[in-house]
């Protein structure tokens, strides 16, 4: 990655308000399938009677605007071959986008940021084929910086972070640093291969891309697919009630298999997630 005497190209993917665009260093395209900057300016001219055609921060035409979000749908951008191009003539095919964005050739950028965008996607499969994209869009050692919401303690989900980092490094990948913060996790990978294996979903590689809320669907799907019991008998009502007069007194404790009296203290378990983790 050869960014000496020139600006860093990013690629900022569900981009809010194309926050990257105050430092110089960076060459900035920021993209959403509904970008909030867009729709700011449409209820611009939805709410005058005259609609300027200027930007109203800038000056500039509307689709000239450089701090406009393009709109992109990321999971089904097409990839073009690589631009073979001096590095001025790049910049200027970057500075010339419009929206919508469809297409944009492969290696085209040094830096691809996920801001909280990868835990928004409802399956594991997208999440990779996120990470797949950014790796067919970054030039050979770019960067790709994850950034996903975890408030959890620093080991709660390491196990979902370790298979994060395998899902990834597979796809031509080496993670260069990890951090955990209070409310989220931070990954930065660097770009080692410039191709990757064409079994890796055979493998279940994507699989391994994983959410807690991923397991939340299943468990509620589970719930509402299994059909209710049906009525009880009054036989059968009359056996409860005699199962229920042979509890015994005192509380009882399924893990011991003794009662509690009064004077003894029931011990808190652990909790069997942690322990697995």
């Amino acid at each position: 990655m050869n960014v000496q005497n020139g600006r860093i190209r990013l690629l900022d993917v569900g981009s809010c308000f194309n926050p990257f665009l105050k430092f110089d260093e960076f060459l900035t395209v920021g993209i959403d399938i509904v970008p909030a900057v867009e729709i700011c300016h449409i209820s611009q001219q939805q709410r005058r009677p005259n609609p300027p055609t200027y930007c109203v921060s800038c000056v500039r035409p509307v689709e000239l605007c450089p701090s406009s979000v393009y709109k992109c749908d990321f999971l089904n951008l097409q990839l073009q071959p690589p631009l073979q191009l001096e590095r001025e003539a790049v910049d200027t095919f970057l500075l010339q986008l419009r929206s919508p964005i469809d297409a944009l050739p492969a290696e085209l950028f040094h830096v691809v940021v996920f801001s909280l965008l990868l835990s928004y996607f409802p399956s594991p499969y997208q999440r990779w084929i996120c990470c797949k994209k950014a790796h067919e869009l970054l030039a050979l050692h770019g960067l790709l910086l994850i950034i996903t919401p975890d408030s959890s303690h620093q080991n709660r989900h390491a196990p979902m972070m370790a298979s994060w980092r395998i899902a990834v490094e597979t796809l031509g990948f080496k993670r260069y640093k990890y951090v955990k913060f209070s409310h989220m996790h931070l990954l930065a990978f660097r770009k080692v291969s410039l191709k990757t294996s064409s079994d890796l979903v055979s493998r279940n590689y994507p699989e391994m891309m994983y959410i807690p809320q991923d397991f939340n669907g299943v468990e509620e799907e589970e719930c509402w697919d299994t059909p209710p019991a049906p009525p009880r008998s009054c036989l059968e009502d009359e056996q409860l009630a005699c199962g229920f007069l042979e509890l015994p007194d005192a509380p009882y404790d399924s893990d011991s298999g003794e009662s509690q009296s009064g004077s003894t203290h029931c011990q808190e378990r652990e909790d069997p997630i942690l322990l697995q983790s």
